[in-house]
């Protein structure tokens, strides 16, 4: 084929002769590249959607001769981040035999475990249900997109009659059906009837294209959606307003996310009923359009088409009967409005599961909504970790993009109930979801852990984010923070933390900090007091100020924070947990430490009156009390180590070394090893323990509590 341009307005050209011309003769290698650059292009394709492959000779390691394999994206991974150990490698000829033996659309699932005698590379991936898709079409390479503008089209009324007309004849159509066996016989059908074609265009699905080297495909891919988005920008808002026109406006910016953090908890605890759910808030542009719009009550209950946006967003969004000026602030009036909303919704998931199922199908799953619309303020999403709410956030966008431009162009359709229902419960499907890790110990939790820069609270903010939570990191000083972000960003991605500065002497800093975590993650479930300074001096020299600053950080800190983050916990209504680090001196009495140890005492006696409280809430109070943390701390930015070392007789050298003396296991103690007993009190274990005292401090007998 010959290519006219590179220069395209609705996708991105990224293809490097140079990067390319090194990887020449290696058409697995280029494989890899084509596919990370079509997954670089959000408009060509969303996360883990879409597959791509090649076909090449190589050396059949049982007979030594040449024989034609295809490597495909396998089962699962992403096109952006694919590696050679994402592919799967087949036998081409063995794939193709396999039509001898195929039985029909009845059978379609057991074609998948043949797939697995087809295997040229013992250590490649799984092969996925497209598999065929690209075995039956006899090109070199092949690219199979989900990309917005082309599945407008396919999912419009006129879908296919447009695309014969927008491309001349030179894109095939196959009308919806289930990926697998018969799908890839319908795809060679197509091309045998109609020979010349580009692409083919899969109704209601996506894309096909394909090309003679892994160049001709990607630019051919390009062209062909170009072609697509540049049609529905001619057409978008031609023949009537976008989505029927505005309907209402949009809150202010600062008004959405004051609204949105409030609500948030509560949505949380309703999403939750079943398994403890991470959320995610956008207000993206594109949603609000949607949102707002005079066509959302038509367009909302008819779900998606793509089955890659179903999977991820579930039938169909819950849309909140709430105004954008609604007053959120009576809870217990809010959840009284809200209850029947969420019973239909379950209800509504309930009979379709009933209506479609078959005698073998998976049983029922969560029925509580995954995507969920507040007019004039955004879409919150949920699911079982960041990052699937994030990425259902994005496909949810994705369907909205199909139906704007479908809507443009025609009428947008969805796809049949039934056929939904066959992928979302397929076998195949069912048993993917059971190969998953299973969770690990603070998966779907959230936790904000005070002064989590450094020192202790960084500890446990890595402990948790370790065993699966989501942390909320904060801090005074900025500049920790900041570095403090960017560790946490390469060691554990985007999705794991969200970073504020925070003074927990100010309640409104507060109240910013956990408006964050509502944002970022939906809510709170571990509140962790880990904030604290230390001053060590003779009673005579102690100052008013030395006393005032203790008492505010330790002890006005850990009373404003726990009455914060229990305010958005009984908004979830799903318990907690409030973990403080308290310290040794408050139990013991020591020289030169009047101020600290009596405002470590407080906290301690303060954790026993919140236990109390808070049972009733599910939502339990312990203490662990270290001694003499020092690693990483900034106690040993001031004059507390010249104070204690003073106090003790030794050099500041020599604190740690006497520390560990005196304990009874001869331990210098670490932040990770009061991370450790973080985990002990949350992780799953100790769930009917509230109101303790956990030591960690080496031994010292005067500290035993009882």
């Amino acid at each position: 084929m010959s290519v006219t341009t590179t220069k395209f307005k609705h996708v991105s050209y990224l293809w490097d002769e140079k990067k390319a011309a090194e990887l020449a003769g290696d058409e697995v290698a280029l494989l890899i590249y084509r596919s990370n650059l079509l997954g670089a292009d959000l408009r060509l394709t969303n996360y883990g959607g879409g597959n791509t492959s090649c076909k090449a000779m190589a050396t059949d390691p049982l007979t030594g001769k040449e024989t034609e394999v295809m490597w495909v994206k396998g089962s699962g991974g992403d096109l952006g981040t694919l590696k050679r150990s994402g592919l799967a490698a087949l036998y081409v000829d063995r794939l193709l035999s396999l039509k001898n033996i195929y039985r029909g659309k009845a059978h379609e699932d057991e074609m998948v475990e043949l797939f697995n005698h087809c295997i040229y590379d013992l250590a490649s991936k799984a092969p996925s249900i497209d598999t065929p898709l690209h075995g039956f079409l006899p090109f070199a390479h092949i690219d199979h997109l989900h990309p917005d503008a082309a599945i407008a089209i396919a999912a419009a009324k006129d879908g296919k009659k447009i695309t014969q007309e927008l491309f001349g004849g030179t894109i095939g159509w196959v009308e919806w059906q289930r990926p697998g066996f018969d799908l890839g016989l319908k795809l060679k059908q197509c091309l045998d009837e109609n020979p010349g074609i580009r692409g083919i265009m899969l109704g209601s699905h996506g894309l096909f294209t394909w090309g003679n080297t892994a160049y001709e495909s990607y630019i051919n891919t390009l062209e062909v959606i170009e072609r697509c988005a540049q049609y529905l920008e001619e057409n978008i808002g031609k023949k009537a307003p976008v989505f029927g026109g505005a309907k209402l406006q949009s809150l202010p910016k600062e008004e959405r996310l004051t609204k949105a953090a409030a609500l948030a908890p509560v949505l949380r605890g309703f999403c939750s009923s079943q398994t403890r759910m991470i959320g995610h808030f956008t207000d993206d542009q594109r949603v609000l359009e949607y949102i707002n719009s005079n066509d959302l009550a038509r367009l909302a209950p008819m779900g998606t088409s793509c089955p890659d946006h179903f999977l991820r967003t579930k039938i169909s969004p819950l849309v909140l009967d709430l105004q954008p000026a609604d007053d959120l602030s009576d809870v217990k009036a809010l959840k009284e409005k809200l209850t029947p909303q969420f019973e239909s919704y379950r209800r509504m998931y309930t009979e379709y599961y009933e209506t479609c199922k078959h005698p073998n199908s998976p049983a029922i799953r969560d029925a509580n909504p995954v995507v969920i619309l507040y007019p004039g303020v955004g879409m919150f999403t949920f699911s079982k970790d960041k990052q699937t709410a994030r990425v259902a956030a994005e496909f949810y966008i994705n369907a909205i993009n199909v139906m704007k431009g479908a809507e443009a162009i025609s009428s947008y359709t969805s796809l049949p109930r039934q056929e939904a229902f066959d992928i979302e419960y397929w076998l195949l499907e069912e048993a993917k979801l059971q190969r998953m890790p299973k969770p690990k110990a603070l998966s779907g939790r959230i936790a904000l852990i005070t002064g989590s820069a450094g020192g202790i609270g960084k500890a446990i903010a890595k402990k948790f984010v370790e065993e699966g939570a989501c942390v909320i990191i904060n801090d005074n000083d900025e500049q920790r923070l900041d570095n403090a972000g960017k560790e946490f960003q390469q060691k554990y991605g985007k999705d794991a933390f969200t970073g504020v500065v925070l003074d927990v002497t100010s309640a409104a800093a507060i109240h910013n900090a956990f408006k964050a975590g509502s944002l970022a993650f939906g809510g709170v479930d571990i509140v962790v007091n880990c904030a604290g300074l230390s001053i060590s001096k003779p009673l005579q020299d102690h100052t008013e100020k030395d006393w005032d600053i203790l008492y505010d950080v330790l002890v006005k800190g850990q009373f404003l924070v726990t009455q914060a983050g229990v305010e958005v916990m009984r908004k979830q209504a799903i318990g907690g947990d409030v973990l403080n680090i308290v310290s040794k001196n408050a139990l013991v009495s020591g020289p030169n430490n009047a101020g600290y140890g009596s405002a470590k005492a407080a906290q301690l006696h303060l954790s026993r009156l919140n236990a109390a409280e808070l049972g009733g809430d599910g939502i339990r109070v312990n203490v662990v009390n270290p001694d003499a943390v020092i690693s990483d701390s900034k106690i040993w930015e001031s004059g507390w180590a010249e104070g204690r070392a003073k106090a003790y007789g030794v050099t500041v050298a020599e604190l740690p070394a006497y520390y560990a003396r005196r304990t009874l296991l001869n331990e210098i103690i670490l932040p990770e090893d009061i991370a450790n007993a973080c985990f002990v009190l949350v992780g799953g274990l100790m769930n009917k323990s509230t109101g303790n005292v956990l030591n960690v401090d080496g031994g010292v007998a005067m500290a035993f509590v009882r």
